[in-house]
């Protein structure tokens, strides 16, 4: 499965979460956490210093103008160092006469006096007690176990650190969703609004199918005949018989293409048979050969049908592409008012989002129906896909 977040992350096992970009992001957000306390310490130090030359009361209503800036400044800081830790996750800026508004200063107010420092500490106690291991041998007056056994010591002790910067991370996030995530009117007005682009997106697709179907394919297909049928005209093994033949195969060529392209917007069986006549269909032309076994009572919604064909799609391309894979199974089932789409492969394994393979945008399509994407991939494989989109019933 792909981690979404930090303590998602920490469930995997410890090579995967370390060799993850988590770890740093994580350290990351608790570090930026920290400015916006920082510089408000900083900005109030320097009014403190000043007190005795512009007096108790300016000083204080200076402190407090800090204080209300800085508090104001971190609700959007907050937002963007969560992209950091949470990137699949909305978040929206109220109104100032919102309910949510006051909450969200309370919690920035929170943040840059004790929760931003907490962040900074966790890094450094994290890091720095493997840090001055580490740097056990720069220091003279240690006594010779220290320094030659601190670097081991520190080295063992590094990778230890990026569980706790980890967790915390994790759980600062998960206060901070609690405040900047959108409310249940407003998930459901997020959901509604992404259905409906989806269906709009999916009908025309359809409706780019049938155009070119109807319109460019037929052309083309009259227009193969046509030349076919010159050709039976002209004298064999003349020049003009020669150029019709090869425009007749050119032709015949740019048919083919058209009806990959069409087959690739949105296929035609997919739209009167559906989806498993789809799969059987993508899968007959798979690289790799493919078992399937997918037992669907009812047809789906269209946008839910799409969504696991072009999953797929993908899948059987990804496995031809990268796996090394010899034979594949494609599974498909209704359970509970969930599609559930499986793809195995008995290839090398070690499957990774972040490789540029096409799976975070098939995570990302999957997502688009509400639906979600699992991933197992060991290395030395099996390779397992696992698509679950919710479609009613």
């Amino acid at each position: 499965m792909i981690p979404r977040e930090p303590l998602e992350a920490l469930t995997r096992g410890p090579a995967a979460f370390l060799r993850s970009s988590w770890p740093w992001r994580s350290a990351g957000y608790l570090l930026a956490g920290g400015l916006p306390g920082v510089a408000c310490g900083l900005a109030v130090a320097g009014v403190a210093a000043s007190w005795a030359r512009i007096g108790a009361v300016t000083a204080v209503v200076c402190a407090l103008l800090v204080l209300g800036c800085a508090t104001v400044a971190a609700r959007p800081w907050e937002r963007r160092r969560l992209r950091l830790v949470a990137p699949h996750t909305t978040t929206y800026a109220p109104q100032p006469l919102a309910k949510p508004y006051a909450r969200e200063i309370g919690h920035g107010a929170l943040s840059v006096l004790a929760l931003g420092w907490v962040d900074l500490a966790v890094v450094l106690v994290s890091l720095g007690i493997p840090g001055a291991l580490l740097a056990a041998p720069l220091q003279p007056e240690a006594p010779p176990w220290v320094r030659l056994g601190g670097p081991l010591a520190g080295a063992l002790l590094l990778p230890v650190a990026a569980y706790p910067i980890a967790a915390w991370a994790g759980a600062r996030a998960a206060v901070s969703l609690a405040v900047l995530a959108p409310g249940d009117a407003e998930l459901t007005e997020v959901r509604r609004s992404r259905a409906r682009l989806v269906d709009a997106y999916e009908a025309e697709r359809r409706r780019i199918e049938r155009d070119l179907h109807d319109g460019a394919q037929q052309r083309l297909v009259a227009l193969t005949m046509k030349l076919g049928l010159a050709g039976l005209d002209l004298p064999a093994g003349s020049r003009a018989a020669r150029e019709v033949a090869e425009a007749h195969r050119m032709a015949k060529d740019a048919l083919t293409e058209l009806r990959e392209l069409i087959r690739g917007v949105h296929p035609q069986v997919l739209t009167e048979r559906g989806l498993p006549a789809a799969v059987r269909d993508v899968a007959t032309r798979s690289a790799v050969p493919a078992d399937l076994d997918i037992d669907l009572e009812r047809r789906l919604p269209p946008a839910v049908e799409a969504a696991g064909y072009f999953a797929v799609c993908e899948a059987l391309a990804n496995a031809a592409r990268h796996s090394g894979a010899a034979r594949l199974r494609v599974g498909g089932r209704l359970s509970g008012g969930v599609l559930v789409l499986e793809v195995i492969d008995d290839g090398r394994g070690g499957a990774d989002p972040a490789a540029g393979t096409g799976l975070t945008g098939l995570a990302d399509r999957v997502a688009a129906v509400d639906g979600r994407m699992l991933l197992s991939s060991p290395v030395g494989g099996p390779t397992r896909l696992r698509v679950e989109i919710p479609c009613g019933g």
